[in-house]
């Protein structure tokens, strides 16, 4: 019997995706663990595989298609000795369609059913999510209902769903415009924000020439963490300058020493391997914040920031403490190549109870990171610079030093275990010869 293939949840804050490319067509044969497509997901760009045999019946997605909630349709697959023939009882699936590669046919991407198509074996994700406490303001609807809604003045709160767990779908829509019940047939406020918001804006502008840029996955999911930690996360700050000259003395020794061509230790380097054994010397700093509790860990998991095009990465180094610096050097450039190529998997991005953010090379003195929720704390690093430095006979001379910044979430850390932790950062880097103990 067909079966459908839903878009899967990638990733843990997946909640929809684009559907990148399609490594497979109309009629192909697949076995469990071909290829079927690439998901572009809030993070990444990842494979999606067969988890069965079978053969592709129908496309419903078209490549470039965005936005796809998680346990959308895109695609119908064919059981053993089934033809394109099977699907002529069943009807089309609830999903909007979107623009088709040059190589596609209509007949692709909007099959003819007239039932519904049964989830079966091929089915590739999890059930859909039930209805958590959290989620009752939440609205559940299919895009295509909620374009419907729209573009006919409904608001989805008044409309009450008959798809799976109450999601609202077409066919909701469809009744609701030819037989409003409760409605007022106004612009719903989360829809009117954002139908209207950008008209306002563009009147302070009028006469002015600009580019509206589309909000990605990526982007939408950074802005959402962000309000989240400003608005629920009680921030405070802890700043302290670091003597950088005898790690650098011993920076060099060792890059010099290094094979020619080898993987040059850089200073970054050095702050993960001294925040890693900081986190073990205070092991109160090493939690993140869990609702109504504190999570302490075993394991120093250092986060490190990664500038990517649109956006930002946070790949996690696990058991930081546990390795040397060639070994977070060489782990920490394959994470960053895979963030910058959008290929890192969920449980690289996961994870971790402490962030570095280094804007050093960027000629930023200091600044205030936002900490990464459920972390505990973040580390911003600034430029180094050389400054004048008093002996202790009097006389002054030049050090290199370095600004850098704790942020704390009062929650987790307060003021003397922050200032403890900072301080143990700044001691492993000023006596660089304990990362090596």
């Amino acid at each position: 019997m067909p079966t459908t293939v839903l878009m899967p949840a990638l990733s843990p804050t997946m909640t929809e995706g684009k559907l990148a490319k399609w490594h497979v067509q109309q009629g192909d044969t697949v076995a469990a663990g071909d290829l079927l497509a690439e998901i572009e997901t809030d993070k990444a760009i990842m494979e999606f595989e067969a988890v069965d045999d079978g053969t592709v019946g129908r496309l419903l997605v078209g490549e470039g298609g965005a936005d796809i909630e998680v346990n959308q349709p895109i695609a119908i697959m064919l059981g053993e000795d089934e033809d394109i023939s099977a699907l002529s009882d069943f009807h089309e699936p609830d999903v909007e369609p979107v623009a088709l590669r040059d190589d596609q046919s209509p007949a692709t991407v909007q099959p003819t059913l007239s039932q519904p198509v049964s989830p079966g074996p091929m089915m590739s994700v999890s059930p859909p999510p039930e209805r958590m406490a959290g989620d009752a303001d939440r609205i559940f609807a299919s895009p295509l209902a909620r374009r419907l809604a729209r573009e006919n003045d409904l608001i989805l709160s008044d409309i009450d769903g008959t798809g799976p767990n109450g999601r609202i779908i077409k066919r909701d829509i469809e009744l609701a415009i030819k037989e409003p019940p409760r409605m007022s047939r106004a612009v719903a406020p989360v829809e009117k924000i954002a139908s209207e918001v950008p008209k306002d804006i563009a009147i302070l502008f009028s006469g002015r020439e600009f580019e509206e840029v589309a909000l990605d996955g990526m982007r939408k999911t950074i802005a959402a963490r962000l309000v989240e930690a400003k608005q629920t996360i009680p921030h405070f700050y802890l700043r302290r300058e670091i003597l950088l000259d005898q790690m650098l003395a011993v920076r060099t020794q060792i890059n010099s020493a290094l094979q020619p061509g080898g993987n040059r230790i850089s200073v970054n380097d050095f702050i993960i391997k001294a925040s890693a054994l900081a986190l073990q010397a205070v092991p109160d700093a090493n939690a993140v914040w869990a609702h109504d509790r504190i999570l302490r860990f075993k394991s120093s998991d250092v986060a490190v920031a990664v500038a990517v095009e649109g956006g930002l990465f946070t790949p996690v180094i696990r058991d930081s403490h546990e390795k040397s610096l060639p070994e977070l050097s060489a782990e920490m450039k394959s994470l960053a190549e895979k963030a910058r190529s959008r290929r890192l998997k969920p449980e690289e991005y996961t994870g971790g109870s402490f962030s570095i953010s280094n804007l050093g090379m960027f000629g930023i003195e200091s600044f205030d990171a936002v900490i990464n929720p459920p972390h505990g704390s973040i580390l911003a690093v600034g430029a180094s610079r050389r400054v004048p430095f008093e002996l202790d006979d009097g006389s002054v001379e030049f050090r290199t030093s370095v600004s850098m910044t704790l942020s704390c979430d009062h929650r987790v850390i307060d003021g003397v275990l922050g200032a403890s932790f900072l301080a143990e950062i700044a001691r492993h880097l000023e006596n660089p010869m304990l990362l090596f103990i």
